[in-house]
């Protein structure tokens, strides 16, 4: 079952497959979605609190206040000295030092 997400952007409301979503990225009033698929990053007017309450929480992980992670896509989890997550892509993300306590309870 393919689950999905209605976003309103500039070409009008789309739905989008939640699993193509890698992470997001709040930027003020603002979020930045990154997709799986190589598309380009769409920006779209909505704090990131409302994606991560409309997205599966068992598959989206707040990591830290600007970025909302799908745990599909997530390589490593490193919960020394600076926590972050190492995604599939290569790229690191911070963990904040309080939520790194959350994610050495999963790991």
């Amino acid at each position: 079952m393919m689950q999905t997400i209605i976003i309103r952007n500039d070409k009008g409301i789309q739905a989008y497959d939640v699993s193509n979503i890698i992470r997001i990225k709040g930027m003020s009033n603002y979020c930045k979605i990154f997709f799986a698929d190589n598309r380009r990053p769409l920006t779209v007017a909505k704090v990131l609190h409302w994606f991560q309450d409309n997205l599966p929480a068992e598959m989206f992980w707040r990591t830290h206040k600007t970025h909302l992670v799908n745990s599909m896509y997530i390589q490593t989890m490193v919960t020394s000295l600076k926590p972050h997550v190492v995604l599939q892509s290569g790229e690191l993300l911070s963990v904040s030092r309080r939520r790194a306590k959350q994610f050495k309870a999963i790991a």
